[in-house]
């Protein structure tokens, strides 16, 4: 059967996973979440759930990426990117990572009150926060919630360094606290550009702002004196891949201070998802585009080993690294991060220490 397109949204489909022994849905009744506009129907909307957990820090030890703790205000994303690693997370609430994921979004008010209550813990040991590590801070719900704004506020009160990964130009409402952190040595950002062409940004980041957007909040940051940095995550063959020097040239124009890539990775439920995504709008040359990545991922849609997930291996992973190496060389843009102070930190005191 074709897929149905699902309005607005990236995933084209919304089943929900039995990899947890969950139950698929049955058809009757969920029909409305797979159709576009009908007569007198109106299209699907998101919603938000509070979500009370009993901590905000996640820790990790992996040894593929830079920093060891992150905060998700948010869980599920209204971007709607459907190559979106993070998209699996909501199997565990018996909901899809298809459309489920992009319109059932859960957030979580007490964030800044639970991490004022890490920062005040005794011997507790300084180390940048990284913010938008899974779904992004700064998605449209956050007009409402303020929630990654609460949390900027307390780290630069307490002078604890962060990072902010975004594809949002929403960012630059919070450059009051940004701006002053950064000049402290305390905060960086990477604008995440996929793609420079509008085309390819309706289908694949559908509800994320217009990649020109984009390249104005990297111009802006810079001008601020804010170290910003382009993240090209991820760069899909076929696809994105021949934008790579197009995006690095735009994005030292535009004053980034360094780039960063990162071949696409399909975990879990997000393989079938893209493959679907790839029929209703690549059928052309979906068969290519999964057995390029294939040949970056050892032969699977997706390699979940250390060392190499973040990069692929293969020729097509050495050309791509190769290319951008040469972009980046050519447009004076690093590949190292600029490392935060964590010297400045002074723990909250009290209950809520901006009040006082």
């Amino acid at each position: 059967m074709p897929v149905e397109s699902i309005k607005a949204r990236g995933a084209t489909r919304n089943a929900t996973p039995t990899r947890f022994n969950l139950k698929e849905r049955v058809a009757e009744g969920d029909w409305l979440d797979s159709v576009d506009d009908l007569d007198g129907i109106a299209p699907r909307r998101t919603t938000v759930t509070i979500e009370r957990p009993k901590t905000i820090l996640t820790r990790n030890r992996s040894p593929d990426i830079g920093f060891d703790r992150s905060i998700n205000p948010y869980r599920g994303c209204e971007h709607g990117c459907i190559y979106c690693f993070a998209r699996p997370t909501h199997a565990y609430h018996d909901l899809s990572p298809g459309v489920d994921f992009e319109s059932r979004l859960f957030a979580k008010p007490d964030a800044e009150k639970l991490l004022h209550a890490t920062l005040s813990r005794p011997g507790y040991e300084v180390a940048p926060i990284a913010l938008g590590t899974n779904t992004d801070p700064y998605q449209p719900i956050e007009d409402h919630w303020r929630i990654t704004r609460s949390i900027l506020e307390l780290l630069l009160e307490t002078r604890h360094p962060f990072t902010i990964t975004t594809k949002s130009d929403r960012v630059l409402r919070d450059l009051d606290i940004i701006e002053p952190a950064a000049r402290l040595g305390l905060a960086a950002v990477a604008i995440s550009v996929t793609s420079l062409d509008p085309k390819v940004h309706k289908t694949l980041e559908p509800r994320a702002p217009a990649p020109r957007k984009r390249l104005a909040a990297i111009k802006t940051l810079s001008g601020a004196g804010v170290p910003v940095f382009a993240s090209i995550a991820p760069v899909i063959p076929q696809i994105t891949d021949h934008e790579l020097e197009s995006i690095v040239a735009a994005a030292s124009e535009a004053g980034a201070r360094g780039a960063t890539f990162l071949p696409i990775r399909l975990p879990h439920e997000v393989a079938p998802l893209f493959r679907a995504w790839l029929d209703e709008h690549y059928p052309d040359r979906a068969a290519k585009v999964m057995a390029t990545i294939q040949s970056l991922r050892d032969g699977r849609d997706n390699d979940p080993n250390f060392f190499t997930r973040m990069r692929g291996k293969g020729p097509w992973a050495d050309l791509i690294r190769t290319r951008f190496d040469i972009a980046c060389r050519k447009h004076d843009l690093a590949r190292l991060k600029i490392p935060l102070r964590r010297d400045l930190f002074e723990p909250p005191q009290g209950d809520q220490l901006r009040l006082f």
